[in-house]
């Protein structure tokens, strides 16, 4: 091949060199030169296209060499991938169950403390409730024995009064020049018995009313408290108010 190039270069340099015939742009060209080197040309062709050939055919060799080992790196390649990606999948849905059981342990673990908060709190509440019925019955009890006792001086001092009253008129029947003004003593002490009597008993009355009201705020009081302790239970808002002031 390099003899063909030769040759066609020595007789590019006789063309460039041959003599001009003026005016035309042709030249004269040495016969016997130029065919030499056609010569050459011609012998030199075969082998190099020979050659060439050859070129071209382990070019398609190599060419179908690569395809058949790109082919099978591929395959390779794909088989591999769908290795990785059952394995991944795999992986994934291990994953995916551990973290639903966590997330279900999790869950029961809050529902059971929720329940354990509001069972504390339910017996919480019926203990204030039961103590503020104790304490109501408490003092209702002395209220009423208190009423009692007043009554019962009342209607003693009352009977005392009245027994004097009598006394005193029976007294005063026995002497006739006083008799109008022991009875108007008699209805003036029998008066002031009863009126004493009624002082007594509204004093009573008043007492347990005002005990009775005092009772009532209280226990109104303690079931605002459980209400706000239930409101924060169902809320989540954290431990309620009355916990923190019975703990006190």
């Amino acid at each position: 091949m390099y003899r063909v190039f030769e040759a066609l270069d020595e007789l590019v340099a006789i063309v460039e060199e041959a003599r001009g015939i003026p005016p035309t742009r042709n030249c004269i060209v040495p016969r016997g030169d130029a065919l030499e080197l056609l010569d050459d040309v011609r012998d030199a062709l075969p082998g190099e296209l020979d050659d060439a050939q050859d070129v071209l055919d382990h070019r398609d060799k190599l060419v179908s060499d690569a395809r058949s080992a790109a082919e099978t790196t591929v395959s390779s390649a794909n088989e591999q991938a769908e290795e990785t990606v059952g394995g991944a999948r795999l992986e994934a849905d291990r994953i995916l169950a551990d973290a639903k059981a966590h997330a279900d342990r999790m869950v029961a673990e809050a529902s059971a403390h929720a329940d354990r908060l509001v069972a504390s709190a339910q017996a919480e509440a019926d203990r204030v409730i039961a103590d503020g019925n104790a304490e109501y019955e408490a003092v209702t009890g002395r209220a009423r024995v208190e009423s009692e006792r007043m009554i019962e001086a009342g209607q003693a001092s009352y009977d005392r009064s009245v027994a004097e009253g009598q006394a005193e008129q029976s007294r005063l029947v026995q002497q006739t020049e006083v008799v109008r003004s022991a009875h108007a003593e008699s209805a003036r002490l029998i008066d002031s018995a009863q009126g004493e009597a009624d002082r007594m008993r509204d004093e009573c009355d008043h007492y347990v009313d005002s005990t009775l009201a005092d009772f009532e705020e209280t226990l109104n009081a303690t079931l605002r408290t459980v209400g706000r302790g239930r409101h924060q239970l169902r809320s989540g808002a954290g431990s309620p108010d009355y916990v923190s002031e019975y703990r006190r």
